[in-house]
């Protein structure tokens, strides 16, 4: 049982670590410090976007790695 949660908690790990490098970043440089561009049609439409999918996945994926983590602590 304790073997399957942790390979379970593993690949969740490297799950988590993919999404995040995938993710593009949040400010592009210079305009991004200075919120220059934030009122454009990509940015009110953000919800649909990929980076928007790929934000709602790391929430969900990092929940689940916590759980398994806390379960893995509180078994061992």
């Amino acid at each position: 049982m304790v073997t399957a949660i942790i390979i379970i908690d593993l690949v969740v790990c490297l799950l988590l670590t993919a999404i995040v490098i995938v993710q593009s970043g949040k400010t592009s440089g210079l305009s991004g410090a200075l919120g220059g561009g934030s009122d454009t049609f990509l940015a009110k439409n953000k919800s649909k976007t990929f980076d928007a999918r790929l934000s709602r996945a790391t929430k969900w994926v990092a929940g689940v790695f916590i759980i398994l983590t806390l379960v893995l602590n509180i078994i061992i």
